[in-house]
């Protein structure tokens, strides 16, 4: 860790601190030793690494609910997290020439720069992999977008996800080793930084919102092994987008297809991947278009039972259990 990322890095922990301290009327936090715990976990210089995914409901989620850390973990990259942010939002900004000081700031504060429209094989998810494969610490908001209705009991929508990004699935699927999963779940930052305020009120926050952040237990690797095992096994796999960008029609898509497959295969997934890798038949080639449609729901089934899991934590908190 550089020494301007540390310096950046214990500014904004810091700084989330005292926000969540002087701004709210309250800060409820459970479950955190759940997280502290893998942290501290000496498998990490195993290689094996950690995902965090969680609601997101408002644009401050990141970085201020890593507030309820210690704030002696800010010294160490190791104990903060790595995230992926939208390049056409906060790496690049319409009244700042290049070379853009938001884009420095970001990256020095372990933000990894994605592009929207790029797909699932660019650099950024890449990037991601290798960090986890290092023992890293990934947080993932799976919707890839605020959705504040998530966390308000009196939606109809309350604990009720967007369809979590195929990324998430790409992630996990070529981990060399199973990552150590934990579900999240915010409430009140969206009273805390609401959308769709007017200028230049919508950049600040607004105080005496009520927070909270829950993290749920690590979801067993074993569970989620399992959990593919028999929807391949009954061939019960969701379809896979079959746009021309990004999707199975991609006339790239195939060969990116085969080669994320040839890794699950060798990942801690190798075998329910292996098992709908032998449903194609005979002997396929890492650019046939049935395998690619194959290795895709899978990626699709991964990331399905990786948001059942979150919105069942949030039905746990919300109160919305059946």
């Amino acid at each position: 860790m550089g020494f301007l990322s540390r310096v950046t890095v214990s500014i904004v922990g810091l700084g989330s601190k005292a926000i969540l301290n002087g701004y709210c009327s309250s800060v409820t936090v459970n479950g955190l030793e759940h997280l502290l715990k893998t942290l501290e976990n000496d498998e990490r210089n195993r290689g094996r690494g950690i995902i965090t995914m969680s609601n997101h409901i408002s644009t401050l989620d990141d970085p201020v609910a890593w507030g309820v850390l210690p704030a002696r973990f800010y010294r160490d990259s190791r104990m903060t997290r790595w995230t992926l942010g939208a390049s056409d939002i906060i790496f690049t900004n319409p009244y700042v020439p290049e070379p853009c000081v938001f884009s420095t700031f970001f990256r020095l504060g372990q933000v990894i720069e994605t592009f929207r429209g790029k797909g699932i094989f660019q650099p950024a998810v890449d990037a991601a992999i290798e960090k986890l494969n290092q023992g890293e610490w990934i947080h993932l908001f799976g919707e890839g977008k605020v959705n504040p209705a998530s966390s308000d009991p009196a939606s109809p929508n309350a604990a009720r996800l967007l369809r979590f990004k195929w990324g998430v699935g790409r992630i996990i699927m070529e981990a060399r080793k199973p990552p150590v999963i934990i579900p999240m779940w915010l409430t009140g930052f969206d009273k805390f930084m609401p959308e769709g305020r007017p200028f230049p009120y919508k950049y600040f926050p607004k105080p005496g919102a009520a927070i909270s952040v829950t993290f749920g237990e690590p979801v067993p690797e074993k569970d989620v092994q399992d959990a593919l095992e028999m929807l391949v096994r009954e061939r019960k796999l969701p379809e896979a987008p079959r746009s021309t960008s990004g999707g199975l029609a991609d006339p790239s898509r195939p060969q990116e297809e085969g080669r994320s497959g040839a890794v699950a295969e060798q990942g801690w997934l190798g075998r329910p991947v292996s098992h709908a890798v032998e449903a194609v038949g005979g002997e396929p080639s890492r650019e046939d278009p049935e395998l690619a449609r194959e290795i895709a729901r899978v990626r699709s089934a991964v990331t399905a039972v990786i948001q059942r899991e979150v919105e069942a934590l949030g039905r746990r908190v919300l109160g919305k259990q059946k």
